[in-house]
């Protein structure tokens, strides 16, 4: 058997090792490797392969479970699974294995790619597990086929798929119904609901229902015009607030230093740094919404010592490095999109020389790579902090607190 034979619709009896990041789990088979997803380690399956590019590995799915995990329960969403709604990768197992496997994909990527020998533990948001992790999305995309079905797209693929229920989603969007309705000439919908009370959905990015969102976080009110980003699951904001207040006491934070709050949105952390530092707390918040900033600036108005800045972080960046302008006594808090700050990021962060850094990151090879421009500086980790927001998916959330050496 050579390296380049194509496998596609191939049968092959596995032995799953491990999981990797994305959501699938590693086997190998005559020398290659083969990804396969709704399985899990341990576990003995008969897969077909369904991608073959000639490459030192395939991807396969499982067609039949010959030894299953005692990790392995009916999943979560009937309507998910293989060949089924997409989603709900980790549904088929238990909740708190999810996050043993979560741990290990971090722990791997911060070895691998920033050579930290850590293990933190992904913890649960208080009240999942009596919840078995549902119901906790108060932001949900529908996508709509030609036909006008709305729901998720199938599992690997382009094809929505019809659902009767959207078990991840909490009570008000589920009884919303529009994943029920027909919609002739949409493409996507997107439905947000508050934790005041509010509910808003976007038909083709035109809005209904409430106009603006308000949100309840760390004791203040957040207003959300538009389509705005605010956190998935509903205890999020204060989980996260909570983590970032207790990890800038240990950092030593300066209310009255020249902090900065990067990718700050609606201005959560910021308000939430003046709830337990106070009202005289001197932060920038820099945000490439335009309207995000605004909302800002009128959720954090009371605050004489917060600025917002309208502009991309690294143009930001890249203007206090013109200038020479240093913070050596702040702390930069930094929230970027999955992709992670990147290299030029994190270069002007430096260069500004901070006392230290609170990075907020979704994606964990993302944070490893960042994390090992940063080490490599002379900054050292306190601490790294692991959540599982998206129960039921590979997604988690990470905190990492750096300080100089």
């Amino acid at each position: 058997m050579t390296k380049t034979e194509n496998w596609l619709g191939r049968l092959i009896e596995l032995e799953i090792e491990k999981v990797a990041h994305g959501g699938i789990f590693v086997a190998r088979h005559d020398n290659r490797v083969v990804f396969v997803s709704n399985v899990a380690p341990g576990e003995k399956v008969l897969a077909k392969v369904f991608e073959d590019r000639g490459g030192s590995f395939c991807r396969a799915e499982p067609i039949k479970i010959i030894q299953a995990s005692p990790e392995r329960v009916p999943h979560v969403w009937k309507e998910a699974g293989v060949g089924g709604a997409g989603g709900a990768e980790f549904g088929h197992l238990k909740l708190s294995y999810q996050r043993v496997l979560k741990s290990q994909v971090l722990a791997e990527a911060l070895h691998r790619m920033a050579g930290l020998e850590v293990e933190p533990e992904v913890q649960p948001v208080p009240g999942d597990d009596e919840k078995n992790g549902l119901g906790y999305r108060t932001r949900v995309q529908l996508q709509v086929s030609e036909e006008g079905i709305a729901g998720p797209y199938r599992e690997r693929s382009h094809d929505v798929v019809s659902v009767k229920k959207l078990p991840l989603a909490n009570a008000e969007i589920n009884e919303l119904g529009l994943h029920l309705k027909n919609w002739q000439d949409v493409k996507k919908i997107e439905i947000a609901s508050s934790s005041t009370g509010g509910i808003q959905w976007s038909i083709d990015k035109k809005i209904k229902g409430d106009q603006k969102l308000t949100e309840r976080a760390s004791n203040r009110s957040f207003r959300i015009s538009g389509r705005g980003f605010w956190q998935v699951h509903h205890g999020a904001a204060d989980l996260l607030a909570e983590n970032i207040i207790e990890l800038a006491r240990a950092v030593g934070f300066s209310a009255s230093a020249n902090n900065l709050d990067l990718y700050s949105g609606v201005g959560l952390f910021s308000g939430a740094l003046a709830s337990a530092f106070g009202k005289e707390i001197r932060i920038t918040g820099v945000e490439s919404s335009k309207t995000a900033s605004a909302d800002a600036a009128s959720n954090l108005v009371d605050l004489k010592n917060y600025k917002t800045v309208a502009a991309p972080v690294e143009s930001y960046l890249r203007s206090l490095v013109r200038q020479s302008i240093t913070i050596p006594d702040a702390t930069v808090i930094l929230d970027p999109p999955r992709s992670g700050a990147g290299k030029e990021v994190i270069e002007n962060i430096l260069a500004v020389q901070p006392k230290a850094i609170i990075y907020v990151a979704c994606d964990p090879v993302a944070l490893a790579r960042d994390l090992k421009q940063i080490l490599e500086s002379g900054f050292m980790v306190r601490e790294i902090r692991a959540f599982d927001l998206f129960p039921h998916t590979h997604h988690f959330e990470t905190i990492a607190s750096l300080v100089r050496k």
